[in-house]
């Protein structure tokens, strides 16, 4: 998919774009690492991590997959794989919704929810150590608005994806 018609020169990048696009490139492929280095000795991947803090921030701590999936930003099929992984560990079980057997519903277990709540105050340090303590809080609004931004550039349709609670 391309917005450059075929009979149009592409629009390069100048220098000052190229330079932001390296830095975001360089921001995505470590953050994520360094993240899941910081979980480690929780017996976390951030994925996992995150898959468990959507479910405990959800009433019930219990959502349907579809919906889990959509909140993190992965795929159904990646996100069966972890959730069969932490059903393992006994975090997460899984059964049929009542309301419409067609789905399937998540839910965090009481030992999922201590994990979580353990793995939680490293978890919060290592963001603000790698992201919010570097920045200004203007920054940090900027950035929450920058990323919604580029969010909707990707997926201007995508109702489910997690929203600046400020708005």
């Amino acid at each position: 998919m391309t917005n450059t018609p075929a009979d149009e020169a592409p629009r390069w990048l100048d220098k000052e774009e190229r330079c932001a696009w390296l830095v975001l490139v360089g921001i995505l492929r470590r953050l994520e690492p360094a993240l899941d280095a910081q979980l480690r000795d929780e017996g976390l991947t951030h994925f996992e991590y995150g898959v468990m803090a959507a479910l405990s921030e959800s009433p019930e701590r219990e959502l349907r997959m579809s919906a889990l999936a959509a909140f993190a930003e992965g795929s159904l099929s990646r996100l069966s794989q972890v959730v069969a992984r932490l059903e393992r560990k006994g975090y997460v079980h899984r059964r049929p919704d009542p309301a419409d057997g067609r789905y399937t519903l998540a839910t965090l277990t009481d030992e999922g929810y201590a994990k979580i709540v353990s793995a939680a105050p490293g978890h919060v340090a290592e963001v603000r150590r790698l992201i919010l303590d570097p920045l200004t809080k203007a920054q940090v609004r900027q950035l929450g608005h920058i990323g919604q931004r580029i969010l909707h550039a990707i997926a201007p349709d995508d109702g489910d994806r997690p929203r600046d609670p400020s708005r």
